[in-house]
């Protein structure tokens, strides 16, 4: 019988929740790393019993630990981050210069062939590689140093590379989304990078249009048409069929088209999911109701989902890395609270129930299928 491990990251710990393919009773592990945040927690798709953390810790500094047996020992293994030649500048808060300095690991990205090959996004905004299984870690200069590196200026939550995505049958192309520059791409495995921003408005930056500067949350594929993506962006969501070189509005009718998340249905590349909040400074669902919102048609189209959602007095955030969706058939969506909570809809998202109501800020949410 297959069934679901799914990884979540807090604030204080990692924990692991798995359930047989019917996702209805969870068995819920201690916490790995207890009072330490895990920023994300996630798993080799080549090898399920490979799981990677990025533990940071106000003593110890960044720790990345993995596991080979699917989270019952780990080992701390490369906690190197050091930047390619003269790192120089980026632009502060207050436009200054400011010195580039690694801080944590955002996000892991492994390979969805090879399992000792794996990316981490980084803040400040640099992208690097391990080809270990995380012992050693180099970084790919090229995104960092592409001309408008200077120019780039954090977002309220750090300038932080924050989404990697691997194309699925090309392995030169990637994409990397970092707050506040926006979506890179790479055709030539990370050699060059290009910015691919076009159709992106932010009404907060000098130039709206501007080629990079544009506040990305996430963007999201689904593998079977890799040349469309999908954005949450700081307002918006959006839209790009030609793989990020243009992009176009589809929040339509959604009641705040702020958010962090996104995520496409397993089976259904037409089928995509957010969480709204209310703005910027309130991060908080509309009107104290926590919904997901669905759309079928890629976009433009929302339906609000409820069922099983609290629908007053709720005021959680749902943070960018902390949804993720299953391959079962009857597509499993997931996602966790700044509130604790971790929830489940086992069919798409018509129903949800919590898998666990009083976690730490859960900050990343991934599902593993497990057969």
């Amino acid at each position: 019988m297959s069934g679901v491990r799914v990884l979540v990251g807090t604030r204080k710990g990692a924990f692991i929740l798995t359930s047989d393919e019917r996702r209805a009773k969870w068995d819920v592990s201690r916490p790995h790393f207890g009072g330490w945040e895990v920023y994300h927690f996630t798993g080799s798709p080549a090898e399920p019993s490979r799981l990677y953390a990025a533990q940071s810790t106000g003593w110890f500094g960044q720790l990345i630990q993995r596991s080979d047996d699917g989270g019952l020992t780990w080992t701390p293994v490369g906690n190197e981050f050091s930047y390619e030649g003269v790192p120089g500048t980026h632009q502060w808060y207050d436009g200054t210069p400011h010195p580039w300095e690694f801080a944590r690991v955002w996000h892991l990205e492994p390979s969805a062939t090879d399992p000792d090959t794996i990316y981490a996004g980084v803040e400040d905004a640099a992208l690097f590689r391990s080809a270990d299984g995380g012992q050693s870690w180099q970084e790919l200069p090229g995104l960092r140093e592409h001309g408008s590196g200077p120019s780039w200026q954090p977002g309220a939550g750090g300038m932080c590379l924050h989404t990697i995505v691997l194309h699925p049958t090309d392995p030169g192309r990637m994409y990397a989304a970092i707050s506040a520059a926006g979506v890179f791409r790479t055709d030539d495995a990370g050699t060059t990078w290009q910015p691919v921003n076009q159709g992106l408005r932010s009404e907060g930056i000098p130039d709206p249009g501007a080629e990079v500067g544009h506040c990305v949350h996430r963007i999201a594929m689904h593998p079977s048409r890799p040349e469309v993506l999908f954005m949450q962006k700081h307002w918006d969501v959006m839209r790009s069929d030609d793989g990020g070189d243009s992009w176009r509005e589809v929040s339509g009718d959604l009641p705040s088209d702020f958010g962090f998340p996104i995520a496409v249905h397993a089976h259904e590349p037409e089928t995509i999911y957010v969480v709204p909040i209310k703005s910027d400074a309130e991060h908080y669902p509309p009107e104290g109701r926590l919904r997901v919102y669905r759309s079928r048609t890629g976009g433009n189209d929302w339906e609000p989902l409820t069922n099983g959602l609290p629908q007053s007095d709720c005021y959680v955030n749902v943070l960018r890395d902390a949804m993720a969706v299953d391959s079962l058939e009857s597509c499993g969506v997931y996602f966790g609270t700044t509130g604790g909570q971790v929830y489940v809809s086992p069919d798409a998202g018509d129903t949800w129930a919590p898998i666990v109501r009083d976690l730490p800020a859960v900050l990343s949410v991934e599902v593993q299928t497990l057969s």
